[in-house]
């Protein structure tokens, strides 16, 4: 599940979202009300039900060897997750929202890792289900299963800015 050339998405479990509203997310480091959204490059990020707690780490043009060769192996990307999530996983059901990204500007720095909005936002369609996550890990390549001490270094290492949810 990717956005087509001119739009990003916004993945939720709630299938009748009719208008995206700015608002200040529970786990928002800034005061400033927006509508969230993701491109194609940031969509594996959101392959997962809501509260799960997850681990993603990925090279850059920056990642030094030995943290690639310590936390990827010979992997591009890695996603883990606690094994009590696999169920959830599995089981959920995700819809992506389809906006138009010209409503919406980069955010985050020095790479944008979002794109939001300031103003209320229409979907151009009807909610998606997004369909099988595991699938869609395998289908973009992503290795989901690490090696115990990948998954360890991802989630322990100096840098782990992909870790997201509530503590496990």
């Amino acid at each position: 599940m990717r956005p087509e050339p001119g739009q990003v998405l916004h993945f939720s479990e709630d299938p009748g979202i009719t208008r995206f509203v700015p608002h200040v997310a529970a786990t928002a480091r800034q005061p400033q009300p927006y509508v969230w959204a993701v491109d194609s490059a940031r969509c594996p990020d959101y392959w997962f039900p809501r509260q799960c707690p997850r681990a993603r780490a990925w090279a850059t043009p920056s990642t030094a060897d030995a943290d690639r060769e310590r936390i990827l192996g010979a992997d591009d990307r890695v996603h883990a997750v606690e094994y009590r999530w696999l169920d959830a996983l599995r089981t959920a059901k995700l819809f992506a929202y389809r906006l138009p990204a010209a409503r919406f500007r980069p955010f985050g720095e020095p790479v944008p890792n979002a794109w939001v909005a300031t103003e209320p936002v229409e979907p151009l369609g009807p909610a998606e289900p997004v369909g099988d996550l595991l699938r869609l890990h395998e289908e973009a390549g992503i290795q989901r299963d690490p090696a115990p001490q990948r998954a360890a270094a991802a989630l322990t290492g100096p840098r782990h800015p992909g870790r997201t949810g509530p503590p496990g």
